[in-house]
């Protein structure tokens, strides 16, 4: 796709649609990969389990077979809540004619498996063994910062559990900067979802499309974005997995509709100057 990159030539901000500025007054953020690096690596754990679980079916599907089918649906899905990797996991299961377990034990066998590595790094942001800037995408707490500045009104939506969203936003000392409340997965996920965040907003403030802001580095929020005719801006960072997932992640946020695609938020404020008509 041909972009049209208007803001200054030294600039990797790339802007790919005419979006009519200035008046942006609310902005939704997800987490994990757009904020925090806490949990960066989670597919070095989900796929190798999957893989296990589908191994135990009548398949005679080798090992890297099973390993490219579960590759393309955890991408695919990435976004979106866990369980729903975890409801695929289930037909893929059935598929092969073995008997599935419940999506929300696997989604337990997940948790269970990645939440020693998730505590290890949090043992050490406790200890001060690591910074939490080492945590974070580069400059996103200077970005919420800068969005507090000009009194726009923040929310925080992921697709992981909302009692570690909470938590680890609060360790990365971002929490503060969500005014308009931290949203995240719920046992009960029909009573959640990034959509129902941002179609609420629009209702509560009685908001033009225009006037509200997404930021991700999922293709799912992207979407979300542009069916509610709001200002998308994707995230590509970069993401630490031994299957290469997202390797084509930029072009997976232009194809779900991103008016502008910016590494990471080193050059916030030419973002914002943009965005905002400073």
């Amino acid at each position: 796709m041909e972009t049209n990159n208007i803001l200054e030539n030294s600039t990797s901000i790339e802007i790919l649609n005419h979006i009519d500025t200035g008046k942006v007054c609310h902005a939704v953020l997800d987490f994990d990969g757009t904020i925090s690096l806490i949990r960066d690596g989670w597919q070095n754990v989900m796929v190798p389990m999957m893989i296990d679980i589908l191994m135990e079916t009548p398949t005679d599907e080798s090992h890297k077979q099973l390993e490219s089918t579960v590759v393309k649906f955890v991408d695919k899905l990435t976004g979106k809540q866990t369980i729903y990797q975890m409801i695929q996991l289930c037909k893929e299961v059935q598929k092969r004619g073995g008997t599935a377990k419940e999506p929300l034990d696997y989604k337990d066998m997940y948790n269970n498996r990645l939440l020693p590595i998730v505590n290890d790094r949090i043992a050490k942001l406790e200890n001060q063994e690591i910074k939490s800037e080492d945590l974070r995408v580069p400059m996103s707490l200077e970005f919420l910062q800068k969005l507090s500045t000009y009194n726009i009104k923040c929310y925080l939506a992921s697709g992981t559990d909302i009692e570690f969203v909470k938590h680890e936003a609060k360790l990365l000392g971002v929490a503060e900067y969500f005014d308009g409340g931290i949203f995240g997965a719920l046992r009960d996920f029909s009573k959640f979802s990034k959509e129902m965040v941002i179609k609420k907003i629009l209702e509560d403030f009685n908001l033009h499309g225009n006037e509200l802001l997404i930021v991700g580095d999922g293709y799912v929020e992207i979407q979300n974005a542009k069916s509610a005719n709001a200002i998308a801006v994707g995230i590509v960072t970069k993401e630490n997995n031994i299957y290469d997932m997202n390797a084509n992640k930029r072009q997976r946020l232009i194809r779900a509709g991103a008016d502008i695609i910016c590494p990471d938020f080193r050059e916030a404020d030419q973002l914002l100057t943009y965005l905002l008509n400073l």
